[in-house]
């Protein structure tokens, strides 16, 4: 899962990854769509090894557009990538990422003196 910010209110909205390999089918897509619903995402990301078929892009199209209230843009609710795209350079169309990772508190040590050998 990946979150960004897009409104005032700063809660983080989500974007759902599935990743598939083997054979893939429009019926994958279908499943990922209802997921997105059923999770409250806003939108969701297939990645695959496999180019899509026809009738996956056809569902992903179906799917529809998230409209961002903070950037005024539409973005894909359903996006199918493969791994091809990604090392081409391809990346999920969403508003920009919001850091899932909180920093770690830095721990204070004590002066340590650096002990001698005895020879």
């Amino acid at each position: 899962m990946i979150t960004f910010l897009d409104d005032a209110t700063n809660k983080p909205k989500r974007v759902l990854v599935q990743v598939k390999s083997g054979k893939v089918k429009s019926g994958d897509i279908r499943d990922l769509v209802g997921t997105v619903q059923r999770e409250a995402a806003q939108i969701g990301v297939f990645l695959t090894l496999e180019d899509p078929s026809r009738d996956m892009l056809t569902e992903a199209a179906t799917a529809g557009v998230y409209r961002s209230p903070g950037w005024g843009k539409d973005y894909p609710k359903l996006q199918i990538l493969t791994v091809a795209d990604l090392l081409r350079g391809a990346e999920i169309k969403m508003p920009p990422a919001h850091g899932t990772f909180k920093q770690a508190q830095r721990l204070q040590q004590p002066d340590a003196e650096q002990q001698g050998f005895d020879v």
